[in-house]
């Protein structure tokens, strides 16, 4: 089977690139999906039960209320 030119067959094309050039097809597949994706991904998200109220995820540590604990028994000096 010799390599068909896609304009002159794109279907006979597209199922010998999808044999020979796999990881090039689906990149291409894929790649041209993505300005779909934030049009259908909100819906279906919301579907399965990710409601965007969720609480954010904290950025640093709580600052602890009151004076520091020094440990006891060890060489440290206090400050």
């Amino acid at each position: 089977m010799s390599k068909p030119y896609f304009w002159a067959e794109p279907v006979r094309y597209m199922r010998w690139a999808f044999h020979e050039k796999t990881a090039i097809t689906w990149s291409l597949v894929l790649g041209g999906s993505a300005p779909i994706v934030p049009i259908v991904a909100p819906p279906i998200r919301r579907f399965f039960g990710d409601e965007p109220g969720r609480p954010m995820i904290p950025h640093n540590y709580p600052i602890p209320k009151g004076p520091r604990k020094f440990p006891e028994g060890f060489d440290d000096p206090k400050e």
